[in-house]
């Protein structure tokens, strides 16, 4: 099938018709009926292109009906020589699709399609959110107001509290920055001579409209949370009732644009184990793992092959006993962005991974030590979640002996080589 966002291209073996190549529209009523012909025709497996939203609902009619879809990655479909037209497009896949040459891509069930489609809408509105902070920002500097200059957040508890109280008429420097948090570290005189400026009619109506589109984004970001709560629900918990979760650590401030329930406790649930006791691994970047794969990772043999999905190991090209290039392939994938994040954070770190992580950077330099780690990262999350045992950092003592050794080793050698010994520390000496 050639997928299009009007009409859809299908072409079926030549003996299974007499007009085996047909076009139908991509109406509901014409999909059924595109349903009904490959009934009629012994279909059993279909190939299709992975073509953003327009075969979602093709694939959910097909899956239903019974079908075998293969969702193909549009990359690994190459067109037929000479003249592209959509008839010689279909044609070409079902030839590819019929001598086994075409792979289907990971899909996950429709409850992690639920979840993922929520999620993705949420990050939209996290971003769209973001985008009138700017324009509040842009008002206040015309009127000379450096609030946003003193205080880190505008959109915190005492910027959103300030900018109410200006835009209910409130005009003393003082009696606004007696709105200050106690956690804020700028001074009330700071802030108050940051309030002093020249207050337009213009720029405070672009102060109120550009703060209430924030405020119905973040409405909307609190539905979207309560929606993801309830769907969760339907996931089987995974983990034992008895063994209670430890408590996070204590932070100064809540995490911007985290979720408003205890989605901790619900992934601990979910993926029966805690997956944030890994070093650099947070609540806010697993939410992608449920989104984006879900609790089940049965579709990957091995740890290589959910890592070879994401594109965090190399894709050597050997032509003639010759490498000629290992770089990673280039995925558009929402959880290997999310891992690479994870592995940046790695660098303050004092866990095993931390200092893993530097080695890495000092070597191979930041990039490849964020795509290094992020790799191993995807590996020891296959590894939990496959067998269902909490996060040790003991395991990798003996690789950190390893390590000693060798940078030992790597030591006497040079100290050697420039004429001299090393002694430890304590020797005594004649």
């Amino acid at each position: 099938m050639d997928i299009g966002s009007r009409e859809i291209y299908v072409a079926v073996p030549p003996d299974r018709d007499p007009y085996p190549v047909r076009v139908f529209l991509t109406f509901t009523s014409d999909l059924l009926e595109l349903a009904d012909w490959l009934k009629q025709c012994g279909i059993e497996t279909v190939a299709m292109e992975s073509t953003a939203v327009y075969g979602i609902p093709l694939f959910q009619i097909l899956e239903a009906r019974g079908f075998e879809v293969f969702l193909v990655n549009a990359h690994h479909v190459k067109h037929v020589p000479g003249r592209k037209t959509d008839v010689s497009d279909c044609q070409w896949i079902q030839y590819l699709h019929s001598v086994g040459l075409l792979r289907a891509s990971f899909r996950p069930p429709q409850t992690v399609c639920h979840v993922r489609a929520i999620m993705r809408h949420r990050d939209n509105l996290v971003q769209m959110a973001a985008a009138h902070v700017q324009p509040m920002q842009k008002a206040l500097d015309p009127m000379n107001l450096q609030l946003h200059h003193v205080i880190s957040d505008l959109t915190g508890t005492t910027g959103l509290a300030i900018l109410d109280a200006i835009l209910d008429g409130q005009r003393d420097p003082k009696l606004l920055a007696q709105l200050r948090h106690r956690r804020i570290k700028a001074s009330p005189e700071m802030i108050a001579k940051s309030l002093v400026g020249d207050y337009r009619p213009e720029h405070l109506f672009v102060l109120r409209q550009s703060l209430a589109s924030y405020r119905a984004y973040q409405k909307q970001i609190l539905e979207c949370d309560q929606e993801i709560q309830t769907t969760l629900t339907q996931f089987e918990s995974q983990a034992d009732p008895v063994l209670l979760l430890p408590r996070p650590k204590k932070t100064h401030k809540p995490q911007r644009n985290q979720f408003h329930f205890d989605l901790r406790t619900e992934l601990h649930r979910v993926f029966g184990v805690d997956l944030t006791a890994i070093p650099g691994v947070k609540d806010l970047s697993l939410h992608v793992l449920l989104s984006e794969v879900g609790p089940d990772l049965s579709a990957f043999p091995s740890q290589g092959d959910f890592a070879s999905w994401l594109g965090l190991c190399p894709n050597p090209h050997i032509t003639g006993g010759r490498v000629l290039s290992s770089r990673t392939r280039k995925v558009r994938s929402r959880l290997a962005q999310a891992l690479r994040m994870a592995a940046q954070s790695l660098d303050h770190s004092q866990s095993y991974l931390g200092h893993f992580f530097r080695r890495l950077r000092a070597k191979h330099g930041p990039v490849g030590a964020i795509t290094i780690a992020a790799h191993k990262l995807a590996r020891i999350i296959y590894h939990l979640l496959k067998t269902h045992q909490p996060y040790d950092e003991s395991i990798f003592a003996r690789e950190e002996q390893l390590h000693r050794r060798r940078t030992q080793a790597r030591l006497e050698r040079q100290a050697k080589a420039f004429g001299f010994q090393l002694v430890p520390v304590g020797t005594p000496t004649a």
